[in-house]
């Protein structure tokens, strides 16, 4: 009687717990995620979103849970996720959501830990990615052309997309998930303004099994490019929310307000000061969102690494972006808070909704040095090239079925005195070799595609070892198809010869590596491209990040994962090791350097070394022999703008002109720098004049060691850099200018300046425009 009871009570309780289980699943099952004409609603209730950007990309599976816990610590209700349609199909076809590309079981760790999912699956992403997340075998179709309505290309992804419908549609919220909303495409309007080709993608998720409320997101300026009445639109800002969303409610009068991308800090270029950002200024942003029932979600909360060959570049000009993202986010690279998260934290704390609770902050991850690692193998370049293919011209990599690493170039030079070398362009850095003897090098940062030669006394093979470091992921120039683009030309200083027989040796290089062998590596081992390979031994299974001053330029890889690109001109002089790819006793690494060492060694450190630019720079965009003069018929038109940091806008009589130059005069605090974000011309209409042609001739003053300063951010569509005159080293007074080609002429009849956004330094007030046919005179 006693074991019949206690199995009734057993029956009686597994079936009560039962009953809740299904309960709890069929209550998930009703949940609802709505946009109502001023609130996003939750159940029927009012929703604000606190989100966070992070992708499971950029940290190691290991560490998924722990970052997410991290986010939730700091106040996030909600999480922000790319896919990268590259990271997922490598090949036409061939889909892979396993291990560190599970885009699904991320969802479901980040809903076991009370964080809900807004999701971005493309097919364009950006977020400084490699092509923008594109598969780089895209561009061996000649005629693909990416965002568009090219047939091939929405075929492409509309299989994609229906892949990831097949993951992640079962995990809306509708669905008892926690995907609560899914991006259309992303900043389609800095690209191009075919609203069909959005309506299209929507479509395409919609067939995916996409249910829960779709959006859009561009840049107050771009807004208007995109936007369609029957898809949410949201606005992305680094700062002043008010000017943000004034510029939303232009072009959707109703609905949530929502920010979908505030920055909190920038990601890094290589050869460029380490970004960061202000902690109060994100702090009262936050705040303003807050106090209106703003939604956002900060970019990135956590910015991780960008591991293997997945980094990508900005053009124009071409700047190569490091695998650190740290982004100077309040979750740093190695996943640990800053003083940033607990100001957010605290922040956060003051508007949780009712029943809702800060849960502790998990424990630091630590990390630990490493004693010197001596490298003991080497596996010259020379000595491992792959079968060589022959053509009449050089190849682009893409024509040679390579999507990441480099392509050395072999022909023949005929014997003869001094000459040049000339390139049409090359993608993206360049070492030349006469014999195997490396005679100079070309950065297609620096847009230099011409090299002397010495004599030569019979002929000589000539070599061009051509590293890809990353395709452009946002703006008109994502078609970058990597290695020699078109002619090579000798000139000896009499003729012009085109060289011809080719020999094309493609050097894949991260997740698919040219297979080499190795040698011992001698005492007096000789510089040249080369594998260096090491084995060390840890007891801890710690994070680290490897001190790589001592190296040039190339790539690593520990235990067969490719941790990223590492440059000695900075600003990251470290690479990340997560301790979770470590294992205890005997671990390997290989270092591939583009110009190689004679005693190879590397450490680990317990820090990062993430701001230490190497690089001098000169001024971008003034030579010795430059200098402004203003034209004999004075300016022609001159003006004040306002002391703010919202968009100024003038107007003048109508002028026909191909070339521009602003003058400042002056700031409002009498200080002798300028600065300023973006410059829009406008056209007799009041449209803005395309920019994608633009080109910076000369600017008398740019801050390049301090401060990215580049004269070309002013239309680089990036409201967070920004044009700025010398303070590091020296302060040159006012008047400033900066002359535009604008690679056609135009009919111009106003003017837009965007101030700085993080502070008034600089901020112009007296300015004088002048405008020419014709080049002005002494540039």
């Amino acid at each position: 009687m006693y074991a019949h009871r206690r199995f009734s009570r057993v029956l009686i309780l597994a079936l009560s717990l039962l009953f809740l289980q299904e309960g709890a699943t069929a209550q998930q099952a009703r949940s609802a995620f709505a946009i109502g004409d001023s609130s996003f609603l939750l159940n029927q209730k009012p929703f604000v979103i606190r989100c966070g950007e992070m992708h499971y990309t950029r940290m190691p599976r290991a560490y998924w849970r722990h970052r997410l816990k991290m986010a939730k610590a700091m106040g996030l209700n909600t999480v922000c996720a790319y896919l990268f349609w590259n990271f997922t199909e490598r090949e036409p076809g061939n889909f892979n959501w396993s291990g560190q590309a599970d885009a699904a079981e991320f969802c479901r760790i980040a809903q076991q830990e009370g964080l809900y999912v807004i999701l971005r699956p493309g097919p364009y992403s950006c977020a400084e990615w490699e092509f923008g997340g594109f598969p780089w075998w895209l561009l061996k179709d000649k005629a693909m052309q990416v965002r568009t309505q090219n047939a091939h290309y929405l075929e492409a992804c509309k299989r994609y997309l229906m892949e990831v419908g097949k993951q992640l549609a079962p995990l809306q919220v509708d669905k008892g998930g926690n995907i609560l909303m899914v991006q259309v495409e992303n900043e389609y309007g800095s690209f191009g303004s075919d609203r069909e080709y959005i309506g299209k993608i929507r479509d395409f998720l919609k067939e995916a099994g996409f249910t829960v409320p779709f959006f859009t997101c561009d840049g107050p300026v771009q807004l208007k490019n995109d936007v369609r009445p029957d898809i949410f639109a949201a606005v992305n800002f680094g700062g002043n929310p008010e000017a943000g969303f004034k510029a939303l409610r232009t072009v959707q009068a109703h609905g949530p307000l929502m920010c979908a991308e505030y920055y909190p800090g920038w990601f890094d270029s290589w050869g460029r000061p380490h970004h960061t950002g202000s902690s109060q200024r994100v702090i009262d942003e936050l705040k303003w969102m807050l106090d209106h029932q703003a939604s956002f979600s900060i970019y990135m909360a956590h910015g991780g690494t960008t591991f293997g060959t997945f980094s990508g570049a900005n053009a124009p000009p071409y700047l190569p972006q490091t695998s650190s993202y740290d982004y100077d986010a309040p979750i740093n690279e190695a996943g640990n808070a800053t003083s940033k998260f607990y100001a957010i934290r605290e922040l956060l704390g003051k508007y949780l909704q009712p029943g809702e609770t800060l849960p502790d902050v998990p424990e630091a991850t630590e990390a630990r040095s490493l004693s010197p690692i001596r490298f003991t193998a080497t596996a010259p370049l020379w000595n491992n090239l792959p079968p060589a293919v022959a053509a009449d011209t050089a190849m682009l990599m893409e024509d040679l079925d390579q999507g990441y690493g480099a392509v050395l170039y072999e022909t023949l030079l005929p014997a003869g005195g001094t000459a040049s070398v000339q390139f049409a362009d090359i993608h993206d850095y360049a070492i030349v070799y006469l014999n195997k003897k490396q005679v100079g090098t070309m950065d297609r940062r620096k847009g230099n595609f011409t090299l002397n030669i010495p004599a030569r006394a019979k002929a000589t093979p000539l070599q061009i070892l051509v590293e890809a470091t990353g395709r452009v992921n946002y703006g008109y120039l994502m078609h970058d198809r990597k290695g020699i683009h078109g002619k090579v030309i000798l000139d000896d200083g009499k003729t012009k010869k085109e060289l011809k027989g080719w020999k094309n040796y493609p050097i894949g290089l991260g997740d698919k590596t040219l297979p080499v062998t190795y040698t011992a590596l001698s005492k007096a081992g000789q510089p040249g491209a080369a594998f260096y390979k090491a084995t060390f031994e840890v007891n801890e299974l710690k994070d680290t990040y490897l001190d790589l001053r001592k190296w040039n330029k190339g790539l690593v890889w520990v235990n067969g994962i490719c941790l990223g690109r590492y440059w000695n001109i900075g600003p990251t002089q470290t690479m990340y090791l997560p301790g979770c790819w470590l294992k205890k006793g005997t671990n390997e690494i290989v270092v591939f350097d583009l110009l190689g060492l004679a005693r190879p060694e590397l450490h680990g450190l317990d820090k990062p070394i993430p701001d230490s630019v190497t690089e001098k720079r000169a001024q971008a965009h003034k030579k010795a022999s430059q200098k402004w003069t203003a034209p004999a018929s004075g300016a022609y038109h001159s003006g004040a703008f306002e002391d703010s940091k919202e968009w100024q806008t003038v107007s003048f009589k109508p002028v026909t002109a191909r070339y521009f130059c602003l003058e400042a005069l002056n700031e409002f605090k009498n200080q002798p720098y300028t600065s300023a974000a973006e410059i829009q011309l406008l056209d007799a209409d009041g449209k803005e004049i395309p920019r994608s042609a633009w080109k910076v001739m000369f600017a008398d003053s740019e801050e390049v060691d301090g401060d990215d300063g580049n004269a070309a951010n002013l239309f680089d569509l990036q409201f967070t850099s920004i044009w700025h005159t010398e303070w590091q080293d020296r302060s040159p007074k006012h008047p400033h200018q900066v002359v535009i080609d604008l690679g056609k002429a135009y009919k111009v009849a106003g003017l837009k300046l965007l101030p700085r956004q993080d502070n008034p330094n600089g901020r112009i007030k007296d300015y004088r425009l002048y405008f020419s046919a014709t080049p002005f005179k002494g540039l």
